[in-house]
C-alpha cells in the first residue's frame, strides 16, 4: 500500500505546500464576478491533486472552499480501499420464489382482462 499522506492541521501550512492560481470565475454573476480575479485553483505538489472553486465572490472564501475540499481528497487518498466484492448466485429456493411469484402475477392479471369473445 502507498504511503499515508501527511494532511497539515494549519491551513498556512497546507496552503505552503500547494501551488495556489487565481482566475476569472466566467460565468452568470454579474459584473463584479466579471473583473475581479475570485475563483481559485490549488495544486497539491506532493499528489498533484487539484481543486478549484469558484462559487464565491470572495477570493479568500474561495480559497477555503478549495483548502476544505482538499483535506478532504487528501484524506481519501489515506483511507485503505475497500475489501473486494465476492459475487454471490441465488440461491435454487429464492430462484423458484421468484418465479412462483411471476406466475402468481400473471394469473392474477389474466383475470383482470375483458372476457374474450368465445365466452
Amino acid at each position: 500500500m502507498n504511503e499515508p499522506i501527511d494532511i497539515p492541521e494549519s491551513d498556512d501550512a497546507l496552503l505552503a505546500a500547494c501551488d495556489v492560481q487565481t482566475f476569472r470565475a466566467g460565468g452568470p454573476g454579474g459584473q463584479h464576478q466579471n473583473v475581479t480575479d475570485s475563483a481559485v485553483r490549488l495544486v497539491h505538489r506532493a499528489t498533484g491533486l487539484t481543486v478549484t472553486s469558484r462559487a464565491q465572490r470572495s477570493q479568500y472564501m474561495n480559497k477555503m472552499d478549495a483548502l476544505r475540499r482538499l483535506r478532504l481528497k487528501l484524506r481519501r487518498l489515506n483511507e485503505p480501499p475497500p475489501p473486494p466484492r465476492r459475487p454471490t448466485r441465488p440461491s435454487r429456493a429464492a430462484k423458484e420464489r421468484r418465479l412462483a411469484e411471476k406466475t402468481r402475477r400473471g394469473a392474477a392479471k389474466r383475470l383482470r382482462r375483458p372476457p374474450s369473445a368465445e365466452d
